[in-house]
């Protein structure tokens, strides 16, 4: 992709799994990388290997959750490359899993803090110095197949996954006009270590409760899942192909799309059970709102 080549990308979560892919994949289609990650000791192997692999790199340790971290991460890319063409949205946490009422509140503030308001804190860092620029520019935002239909006792987590759905869907229109190519990722089951999250749980978010049986068995089913998905070098290519097509949804798994396509027949049936009501009948041929800014 050769428009790629000499551009700048930042991608949080970036030491491994599918950030670090996606930065040897980014990186060799030319593109200087600046990998953010909270933990150092694999963020500084990812540094030597992308450089060893002759990739100009720069590695922040940084923590998503905190809007001065990107604040600095900006500051270092900016003083290292000069502009950022692309920011990769990729840090997230598995969250906590098991019924509604098994979650507790620094579990729900965790996953909330990670998953949406880590990808709120980089788009709101980085796009205002694309607009800067004003060169051809990407946010891909990295949410899941959980965030297109809700996965059961996976609450905080779906939750969260919809929402950067949801956000990109807004962003995508909000910036086209701007240059700035919006896509958001959506796997299901890849091999990387999302399951072993709680590895990097902050302090302050620190659990209340002892998880239960119950939680303990869903988290076994959940990382025998994980061991058998795709490698994680599919999804750096995938996303690569995705992006010369200039994509917005980018799946990696099309055998989820009966999942998908059951949430859209069954929107689609309530809409039209909605449409016959007669108390909706004034409503129905109505304008509908927008609040396109273009």
């Amino acid at each position: 992709m050769k428009t790629l080549a000499g551009k700048t990308a930042v991608i949080s979560g970036g030491a491994e799994g599918i950030g670090r892919n996606l930065a040897e994949t980014l990186g060799r289609a030319g593109m200087n990388i600046v990998v953010a990650d909270i933990e150092a000791e694999p963020l500084a192997v990812a540094q030597s290997e992308l450089e060893a692999a002759g990739i100009e790199v720069l590695a922040v340790e940084m923590d998503v959750a905190l809007l001065e971290d990107w604040q600095r991460t900006a500051r270092l890319a900016c003083e290292r490359f000069g502009k950022v063409h692309m920011l990769v949205n990729n840090a997230g946490v598995s969250g906590g899993i098991g019924a509604i009422e098994t979650l507790d509140d620094p579990g729900w503030r965790w996953t909330i803090d990670v998953n949406l308001m880590g990808v709120v804190y980089g788009a709101n860092t980085f796009v205002p110095l694309m607009k800067q620029h004003g060169e051809p520019a990407w946010l891909i935002n990295v949410a899941s197949i959980a965030g297109m239909a809700g996965a059961p006792l996976g609450g905080a987590y779906t939750a969260t996954k919809a929402a950067v759905v949801a956000l990109s869907e807004a962003w995508a229109v909000e910036l086209e006009k701007h240059h700035i190519h919006v896509a958001v990722l959506a796997p299901a089951f890849v091999r990387t270590r999302i399951h072993q999250s709680y590895r990097n749980r902050q302090p302050r978010y620190a659990p209340s409760i002892a998880p239960g049986p119950e939680v303990l068995k869903i988290a076994s089913n959940t990382a025998r899942a994980v061991a058998g998905g795709i490698d994680v070098s599919i999804v750096g290519q995938r996303v690569l192909e995705a992006l010369e097509a200039r994509e917005f949804y980018i799946f990696t798994h099309p055998n989820y799309r009966p999942v998908t396509d059951q949430r859209s027949e069954a929107v689609s049936s309530a809409f039209t059970r909605a449409a016959a009501s007669p108390l909706l009948a004034d409503i129905k041929n109505q304008k509908i709102v927008t609040f396109d800014s273009k």
